[in-house]
């Protein structure tokens, strides 16, 4: 089974739906072979790095609101994201661009660490409010994972996976994404937005039972005979004649 995964490291209900993931993700059998796939997505592209705001700040200022009107806007989400285990600091939470976050991801994927990365990623930010326009935080976080500070430099000066990251964007316009986070099951089942665990373990089981059903081929065989396996060959019956 093949999940692919449209999120921004700066959203909330992204690290919120990406925990009751990994819980419907647990309640699967053991013989069940998963595949998550991480792909990019930009909240806000023209978002600027170093704006010295908060994100009740950025919220106040996006729908006029007063901080305390901001406040309430995000304690939802605390709440939420408390009952998965996370803990969401907005008043010290950084909003930036992402852009190049998404850019090193792409690269940690090459390492076989894309996971690892997205979860750093995303505590970096909603945890402990880490700047990820930053880029000696983006190759510090990276680092934290194994991954060669050196090398995250050399990306982050270059233009290295900028082609790969619109390429998902781009995908993500595509097949009518329009919010995040959102989940692609096997190409066949999408769930938007940061569902409840059980819409999750559905959605997944209902793929499971599909991939045990499904064959990839029409089959014309009129007998089960003459064919040969590991337990030998099985002649075929005179019946017919």
């Amino acid at each position: 089974m093949k999940i692919e995964v449209w999120s921004d490291f700066v959203c909330p209900f992204c690290y919120i739906g990406k925990r009751r993931l990994e819980e419907a993700l647990e309640q699967l059998p053991e013989s069940a072979e998963v595949e998550v796939d991480y792909k990019s997505f930009e909240l806000d592209p023209q978002a600027k790095r170093n704006t010295g705001q908060n994100m009740h700040e950025k919220l106040a200022a996006k729908y006029g609101r007063s901080l305390d009107e901001a406040r309430e806007m995000t304690q939802n989400m605390t709440e939420q994201a408390k009952m998965v285990g996370l803990d969401f600091h907005f008043d010290t939470m950084v909003p930036t661009n992402t852009f190049d976050a998404h850019r090193v991801a792409k690269f940690a994927e090459t390492k076989g660490l894309g996971k690892e990365v997205a979860e750093q990623f995303f505590k970096g930010v909603l945890t402990d409010s880490r700047d990820l326009g930053d880029h000696k935080t983006l190759a510090e976080l990276a680092s934290k994972i194994g991954m060669d500070s050196n090398e995250v430099n050399q990306v982050l000066q270059g233009t290295d996976y900028t082609e790969v990251v619109r390429a998902e964007e781009n995908e993500a316009h595509q097949i009518g994404v329009q919010g995040v986070p959102f989940f692609v099951i096997n190409r066949k089942y999408a769930v938007s937005g940061a569902q409840p665990t059980e819409v999750f373990v559905q959605g997944l089981q209902k793929a499971l039972e599909e991939e045990k059903k499904s064959s990839p081929f029409e089959d014309l065989s009129t007998t089960n005979d003459a064919a040969c396996t590991e337990d030998g060959c099985e002649i075929p019956s005179n019946d017919s004649k």
